[in-house]
């Protein structure tokens, strides 16, 4: 039911079953064994899932990377199966790497992202050594087959302005979120490694699955533990459904390949919105995948929902305790991010109105499209239905609602600058200074004083009034004794 502008999520998960199904049937007709498949399959899955770099050529260029950070791993994998230590040790620098890989960007997190679930599959799959060039080839014809349509028969980003992915905080050493972060996914895997192998034996991999994907597109302790919650929550709903329809099945072929049609496209289309609805289906399709090996029983499904508990856990105790990134401090550097991108937004459209010929707002307002995004992300620990801290919770609401202000004033503002018999009126330079004024006094911790409108504004200046507006009720939720209303978080 969420909204779905230009049906991009609609067109995202419909490429995504048919670029996963293209590389199945390359695979087998390749004559590729089931483990073959199955590997090639995921391979495309991820190649199609991970990679988001902002340009259809920053996108191709990650995606031919993608078979030299997943091919090696998986050798270390495979050569490593029959030594336990050695396999658990190399896990855990996988993990690590993985995640200090973010700070390279989108890249350097699909490339993370991307060896890590190499290493998972091939415990997925207890991939021996003799397999290696059978899987190679998979990989290798699945992300071609993958490639193939998302940049030849299926490329609507080329209709599509890039869109501006915000870049992590930054910072040095220790004070690099990314650093952090690898640190805290390391100490978190370790638990769910090690508790997990109490737990099972055979199955301890998925443990450290829930607590390193518990950290992908994270950032703060508070964010993390609402997507800790959501992934345990998603997947017992998902364990329900494969209950009612992957054991039932039992590995049939056609209803297999139906259902796992219907949970890839689930997984994409949801993803944007709904975590607890992505981890359902993903749920379902590990569980159809399960069947389609032979190995599928409701002990095994229960299984599955402990082992993710115990990976929820070890990345709650490690975001808890190791090298701690608070809600508030990671919201505030947001919030400035996207005032300042309102205040460039306003500036490009008021250039555009006065003539300015090479004047362009849109890409300003498609990078305060994902910071606000990234707001919300960083915000929705505060406003979860399960905290108890009310008084923080409507100051939180209270910043989203006015920010959602300030976003609708500055697409109004270009629309109308968008307008080619809009004309220049002197009173827009005026209230262009006043709203870098008011961003400026925001971003430092101080009040702003708003003039009344004039009676007979225009549409430009009306959307300039009431972003003026905007900000200065701002400067109430986000003044001392912080500028976040995430104090304490």
């Amino acid at each position: 039911m969420a909204p779905d502008p230009g049906r991009v999520r609609l067109r995202f998960a419909a490429r995504a079953v048919l670029g996963i199904g293209l590389a199945v049937v390359v695979c087998g007709l390749a004559g590729h064994t089931l483990t073959g498949v199955v590997t090639g399959g995921l391979a495309a899955l991820l190649a199609l899932f991970t990679v988001t770099d902002p340009t259809v050529r920053g996108q191709a260029v990650t995606t031919a990377l993608l078979p030299a950070a997943g091919l090696p791993v998986l050798a270390a994998a495979a050569l490593l199966h029959d030594q336990p230590v050695a396999r658990d040790l190399t896990f855990l620098a996988v993990v690590g790497l993985g995640v200090y890989a973010r700070r390279w960007g989108p890249r350097g997190h699909s490339l993370g992202v991307f060896a890590f679930m190499t290493y998972f599959v091939a415990q997925f799959l207890h991939t021996r050594p003799d397999q290696l060039p059978e899987l190679y080839a998979s990989v290798l014809l699945s992300v071609l087959a993958a490639a193939a349509v998302r940049f030849g028969a299926w490329c609507y980003e080329r209709r599509l302005p890039p869109v501006a992915v915000p870049a992590p905080p930054a910072g040095t050493g220790l004070a690099r979120v990314t650093t952090r972060q690898a640190v805290q996914a390391t100490a978190g895997a370790g638990f769910a490694l090690v508790v997990g192998q109490l737990v099972s034996g055979q199955r301890w991999y998925w443990a450290v699955g829930a607590a390193w994907w518990v950290f992908v597109n994270t950032t703060s302790r508070g964010e993390t533990l609402v997507r800790g919650f959501r992934r345990v929550l998603g997947t017992f709903i998902g364990i329900g459904l494969a209950l009612l329809v992957a054991v039932p099945a039992h590995g049939d072929g056609p209803v297999t390949a139906m259902v796992v049609a219907v949970c890839v496209f689930g997984i994409f289309y949801t993803a944007a919105v709904s975590y607890t609805w992505m981890m359902l289906w993903v749920t379902v399709l590990a569980a159809m995948l399960y069947g389609l090996l032979g190995v599928l029983t409701p002990g095994l499904l229960a299984l599955r929902l402990v082992e993710t508990g115990v990976g929820a856990l070890g990345a709650a105790l490690a975001v808890a305790f190791v090298l701690p990134v608070t809600t508030h401090s990671i919201t505030d550097v947001w919030i400035q991010r996207a005032l300042r991108c309102v205040h460039a937004c306003t500036a490009e459209a008021a250039a555009r109105l006065a003539g300015t010929a090479d004047a362009d707002p849109a890409p300003a307002v498609a990078e305060l499209e994902q910071l606000l995004a990234r707001v919300r992300l960083s915000v929705a620990p505060l406003v979860h239905p399960l905290n108890p801290a009310l008084a923080r919770k409507r100051r939180a609401r209270r910043v989203l609602d006015l920010l959602d202000d300030c976003a609708r004033e500055v697409r109004g503002l270009v629309t109308v600058a968008a307008d080619p018999e809009a004309s220049h009126d002197a009173r827009l330079t005026a209230a262009c200074r006043r709203v870098e004024a008011a961003v400026e006094a925001l971003t430092a911790g101080r009040a702003i004083e708003v003039r009344t409108a004039p009676a007979e504004a225009g549409p430009a200046l009306a959307h300039l009034h009431g972003l003026e507006r905007a900000l200065a009720e701002l400067a109430a939720p986000l003044r001392a004794p912080s500028r976040s209303p995430l104090v304490g978080a």
